[in-house]
């Protein structure tokens, strides 16, 4: 009996070594010894007795052994051979009596390599157990700025905290979104009924993952439940039925597969034409009695309070001007707490809308879950650059006005300084300090740009302006309709009044008009862009129509003549803010002469340009607003409180 299960050991083993030699890889098990001469080792420590997923055994401490391995564990050594003697008792023992001494590992980075037991590990890999007890040692190494070895570091936070090894993340600042996920915080123990509830979660949730062949995905499991809980509460999933959870997890399958570094995203840049042909909502008219678009808009603040949704309201109204009695439009309005958002959109689903467009990217989150749980609807956001296939994302080039606005600037300042006001450092905002420093110093070499951050805990826009005596500022680019306040875009101030200069101005009417063409004419998915990329994002630049720059009667005629000029150029394409090689802070360059930056280097640039005075403030400086932000951006989404449900 165990001399057959030896030979298919062996052929297990001898498929593993066949596939990793065809494939260049090293076909043996990795000795930790070797590993890790070349590494600087922190310190060591002993963690006593562990229970040991196997899956996260990889390989042996020593050399010795490492050749009698395939890379999978399984043997290679012949069947007449003392060591297959010897795996065979092994195996007998272990279906006879069970598992029994622990073993002696090491652990490196999460993963552990076997100093004594290396046949018990291969024999229990074999009949598929999940884990075994150890004798563990933690090999440590020094701090470095190694994605991997600061995730590992972020581990052994986590498991300082709970003890718990079997769950890795790819991405930095996984384990403190985990440990928000189920009400604790960063550094908060767990208790042992924590440790039991989450286990059974997990290996549920994982069952599930494998099966539906996550392996081979460049995902961990961890990373899918991270995503997955950041769409549904996590002590909502504590009760939920294997099949309900396998519902969810099949539902938002596609979002999974794209969890990966590098997403199949298109960046479309400007309106296409429409294609003509039949509705895609031809077939929902055919069986209701509905003959009209339904469209929803639903705004983080009412339009009387916020110059951004008044903005989108006006491209709504447009709408209805343009398409009359072709569709419907309505308005929603949040009313207390952002997580209102969800019960919102389910209202707006629930009363019939086709699309939805939700205008602040604080409702990414909710949106992609309502679109997730309702294919038939189609949702965007306003925000850029996201990886979902879900929903769309759309915004605007704004870094070109700001540019211009920048001309403006430089040729207008009195002593060579500007105050430019930011609200989030997140995707694109960089980008517009940098396009607008660009046009302060195409107009003014000597120009500064004081950067001042809304977001910023502490910081105060008066006391910048007091201390460098500036009277030139770049404030928020829209007023609220119901304010008396005219600081808004870009004035002069001196001794209280206001100079205005220029300001960028949306209009969202056109966007939305393309939108709803598109969908009215079938042509949503007919575009090439469209077709061959999973995450669609627009980002449309003043050459479409959806935003310009308005300019002061009060600027001098050159001013006005020169900054026209330019945007002309941008209109036609036939210049560009990021052209060539740029100087930024600390004196490094970036870009490359007689080339353009790509989009996606525009979108998520994380430097400043020389001529900027200030920085991009650390994550623990913001508001909670500006963090949740840019944990969106790097695409975690914020997880729902633990225990309360936004569905």
């Amino acid at each position: 009996m165990s001399t057959t299960e030896y030979e298919k050991a062996l052929r297990l083993g001898r498929g593993a070594y066949r596939a990793s030699a065809s494939r260049g890889k090293y076909p043996f098990l990795p000795a930790l010894d070797e590993m890790t001469q070349q590494v600087d080792i922190l310190t060591e420590e002993s963690l006593g007795l562990v229970d040991i997923p196997l899956d996260q055994i990889v390989g042996t401490k020593t050399s010795g052994r490492k050749v009698s391995f395939a890379g999978n564990f399984m043997p290679l050594m012949p069947e007449n051979s003392e060591f297959a003697r010897k795996w065979e008792n092994v195996y007998e023992y272990h279906m006879e009596q069970g598992v029994g001494d622990p073993i002696v590992a090491y652990e490196y980075l999460n993963r552990f390599y076997v100093l004594e037991g290396n046949k018990r590990v291969s024999v229990l890999k074999y009949v598929h157990a999940d884990s075994i007890e150890g004798m563990v040692t933690r090999i440590i190494p020094q701090r470095s700025q190694e994605r991997e070895n600061r995730i590992y570091f972020e581990f052994l936070r986590f498991y300082k905290a709970t003890h718990i090894n079997y769950i890795f993340f790819t991405k930095e600042g996984s384990f403190e979104k985990l440990q928000e996920a189920v009400g604790r915080g960063p550094d908060e123990a767990w208790t042992d009924e924590d440790r039991t509830d989450f286990k059974s979660l997990y290996t549920r949730f994982t069952e599930i993952f494998d099966k539906k062949g996550g392996r081979s995905l460049p995902v961990t499991p961890g990373d899918a439940l991270l995503f997955y809980l950041s769409l549904y509460p996590y002590r909502d999933l504590l009760d939920k039925s294997q099949s309900a959870l396998e519902e969810d997890i099949t539902r938002i399958w596609p979002e999974i597969a794209q969890l990966s570094e590098a997403p199949e995203k298109a960046l479309v840049l400007e309106p296409t034409e429409s294609a003509e042909g039949g509705s895609i909502f031809s077939r929902f008219f055919r069986t209701t009695s509905s003959k009209v678009l339904k469209v929803a808009f639903i705004h983080d603040k009412g339009a009387e309070e916020s110059g951004w949704t008044y903005s989108h309201e006006l491209g709504r109204m447009a709408l209805d001007q343009i398409f009359g009695d072709k569709i419907h439009t309505e308005s929603v309005f949040c009313r207390k707490e952002s997580a209102d958002i969800s019960e919102l959109l389910e209202e707006a689903i629930a009363a019939g809308n086709h699309v939805i467009f939700t205008t602040n990217q604080r409702f990414l989150g909710a949106s992609l879950k309502a679109a997730l749980e309702h294919p038939e609807v189609k949702i965007l956001n306003c925000s850029v650059n996201q990886p979902y296939r879900a929903i769309r994302t759309y915004f605007g080039r704004l870094y070109e006005a700001k540019f211009l606005g920048g001309m403006i600037a430089g040729a207008m300042c009195e002593n060579d300084k500007i105050a430019y006001m930011a609200q989030y450092p997140i995707y694109g905002s960089i980008a517009n300090i940098n396009a607008f420093t660009l046009g302060a110093k195409m107009t003014n070499p000597r120009a500064r740009v004081y950067l001042h951050w809304n977001s910023q805990k502490g910081a105060s826009l008066e006391k910048l302006l007091q201390d460098e005596h500036i009277t030139l500022i770049s404030d928020n680019d829209m007023i609220r309709p119901a304010s008396e306040s005219r600081q808004f875009g870009l004035y002069l101030q001196r001794d209280g009044n206001y100079m205005k200069l220029a300001a960028p101005i949306w209009n969202w009417g056109r966007f939305y008009e393309k939108i709803i063409r598109d969908l009215l004419q079938g042509s949503w998915d007919k575009t090439e862009e469209v077709r061959r990329h999973a995450a669609v994002s627009y980002w449309w630049g003043m050459s479409s129509g959806i935003l310009d720059l308005i300019m002061s009667k009060n600027l001098p005629t050159g001013i006005t003549a020169l900054t026209n000029l330019v945007r002309r150029q941008i209109y036609t394409e036939n210049f560009y803010p990021f052209y060539g090689e740029m100087t930024i802070q600390g004196g490094y360059t970036r870009g490359t002469a007689g080339k353009l930056l790509t989009p996606e280097e525009i979108i998520t640039m994380d430097y400043l340009v020389s001529g900027v005075e200030g920085g991009i403030p650390p994550i623990e400086e913001l508001t909670d607003e500006a963090r949740e932000l840019i944990e969106m951006q790097k695409g975690l989404l914020p997880v729902p409180a633990a225990g309360k449900s936004e569905s």
